[in-house]
């Protein structure tokens, strides 16, 4: 869990970088399509779409840009053409990679994937092989100074809102984890009781950690973690490693 929300923390972080640029736009504008093809355009019975604009206010996207992919979407322009795929595999040191891919070209997108692997010393495997390792749901980062309350207060108001658990990822911020049923009602009555939310994702948690000590091994993992992560048909990575802030940073 640790080694995730750290890694995740730290895509958040790059995430705001990238948004300067316009480069995670792209990424977001086709959650949105896809989300709004699927499940409608209608923010308010569509959780998935409601949670994608939610990202792309968060990262500053123009409201028109979030209009446009929402149209795009319901009228089956954009999200019609991408296909949305997961692929399996492991990085150095025996960590389990997953990834959530939009592609609307399965068989080039695949073999970048796997030339990125092989080039960071890693290797895409099999559908099934590390995906029972991870179960989705709903994550809330908080940073502790700006919290306003000591970690008891927030554990009590968060388990009463309806949160699996609260845990220390760092000596910066706590996370709260929820089924997805429940993420948003958390999130709703943690913003409700002046909690402010550093960051809020529906994500894959790993149910257990490989512990990263050795620099080298870290270095090979935190690359193939980047290089996957900027390719433009990668939405997100997941990984079951846990290392040292010194080695993550």
């Amino acid at each position: 869990m640790a080694g995730h929300s750290k890694w995740a923390n730290t895509k958040h972080r790059k995430a705001r970088v990238d948004a300067q640029k316009g480069k995670i736009f792209t990424k977001i504008a086709r959650e949105i399509s896809v989300a709004a093809r699927e499940g409608g355009e209608d923010i308010n019975s569509n959780f998935r779409l409601r949670l994608a604009v939610q990202k792309a206010r968060e990262s500053n996207m123009p409201n028109d840009n979030i209009q446009r992919a929402i149209q795009k979407g319901a009228g089956g322009q954009d999200g019609a053409s991408f296909e949305q795929i997961m692929y399996e595999g492991y990085a150095a040191g025996g960590v389990a990679v997953l990834l959530e891919l939009m592609t609307d070209n399965k068989n080039r997108t695949a073999a970048e994937i796997r030339h990125i692997f092989s080039r960071h010393n890693g290797s895409l495997g099999e559908s099934g092989c590390v995906a029972w390792m991870f179960n989705r749901k709903g994550l809330i980062t908080v940073n502790r100074e700006a919290l306003g309350m000591d970690e008891d207060d927030l554990m009590l108001l968060a388990l009463e809102a309806g949160a699996e658990d609260v845990k220390t990822d760092d000596e910066d911020t706590y996370s709260i984890i929820a089924e997805i049923d429940s993420f948003e009602a958390v999130k709703e009555e943690l913003q409700n009781q002046g909690v402010t939310i550093e960051s809020f994702e529906v994500t894959m948690l790993p149910s257990n950690s490989i512990e990263i000590t050795d620099q080298d091994i870290a270095a090979k993992i935190i690359k193939l973690m980047e290089a996957l992560d900027d390719h433009d048909d990668v939405q997100n990575v997941y990984a079951n490693f846990d290392m040292p802030d010194e080695l993550l940073n």
